[in-house]
Order: structure tokens, then C-alpha cells, then sequence
């Protein structure tokens, strides 16, 4: 079986979301965003702050196109877009599915941001790396769930639905 792959942005359920699919299909999980903080010995955050921007990205296109596994649902890091590599090696393994919620949504799930290691441009606000993002992740996306207004399990029952369609 094709891995499933969770890409949006932070705050949308991807960690949360995931491991309760896996459970449910009977997959593995992996949090993409823990691989590279295994890797580089430190926080997502502390990364940023020691390499920069770019120096991140490149990290986590290396980690996330070096994924080998199959039967895993993949929660990715809301930055997972920018790395070209990394996202068309996910695409070709599994079913990227976006979790897509609200610009509104996704600020009150959000509390110190930049304490989960977000990548924020110089002056950027939530909402600019919103509109930078989603199209984005339309564009790479095999579905694109809309996760408005579900709660977890609505959310995992949605996804695994549509995953079994796809296949």
C-alpha cells in the first residue's frame, strides 16, 4: 500500500490527524517534522534560528525526500511545499492529501507561533504565508479535504474515506 501523506499549514490536525489514521488503517506513523529534529539535534525553531530560512528548507527537503517506507501515514511540516525535491519523492510514494481549513481557523488554533518552529519571512504575518501557501498546496495535493467545522474523528473518518476512493 501507498504511504498517506499529510501536508497544510500548522494548526491544521496533521500530527494529531495522522496518528489516529494510522491507527485506524492499520499504518505506521511518521512525523516528518521529529525526523529532522532527530537529525540535526535540536528544535525545528532552533534550526531556523542557527541556519536561517533557507538553511531550513533545505534541511527539510533532504530529510523528507530521503523517506523510505511504505504502509506510514506522514504528517509533514506546513513548509514541506517549498522543498521541490521533497515533495514530488512524497507524491511519488503516497497520496498527498491537504488538510484545508481556514485562514480564521487556523489563527485560533495557533498559539506562539514561532515556538513551533514556523518559517516566517522578515515581516510576514499569519495571514500573507497563508495566501503564499495554499496554493501551493492545492497545487501538490492529491485531495484536498476540507476540514472546516469537523472535529478530529469527523476529520480522520473524511480522509481515510477519500484515501479509499482514490487508491
Amino acid at each position: 500500500m501507498k504511504n498517506i501523506v499529510l501536508i497544510g499549514m500548522p494548526g491544521a490536525g496533521k500530527s494529531t490527524i495522522g496518528i489516529i489514521l494510522a491507527k485506524v488503517l492499520g499504518y505506521n506513523f511518521l512525523d516528518s517534522d521529529l525526523l529532522i529534529q532527530e537529525q540535526e539535534q535540536c528544535l525545528l525553531r532552533d534550526i531556523i534560528e542557527k541556519h536561517g530560512l533557507d538553511g531550513f528548507i533545505a534541511v527539510e527537503n533532504q530529510v523528507n525526500r530521503d523517506i523510505r517506507t511504505t504502509n506510514t501515514v506522514i504528517a509533514t511540516g506546513g513548509s514541506i511545499i517549498y522543498g521541490t525535491e521533497a515533495i514530488n519523492h512524497l507524491r511519488d510514494i503516497g497520496i498527498v492529501v491537504y488538510i484545508k481549513l481556514s485562514l480564521e481557523t487556523i489563527d485560533d488554533r495557533l498559539g506562539n507561533i514561532k515556538q513551533r518552529g514556523v518559517v516566517f519571512k522578515e515581516g510576514q504575518t499569519l495571514k500573507s504565508l497563508y495566501e503564499e501557501r495554499c496554493p501551493l498546496y492545492e497545487k501538490y495535493a492529491h485531495i484536498i479535504i476540507d476540514g472546516e467545522g469537523l472535529n478530529t474523528e469527523e476529520l480522520m473518518e473524511k480522509i481515510a474515506e477519500e484515501v479509499r476512493h482514490y487508491s
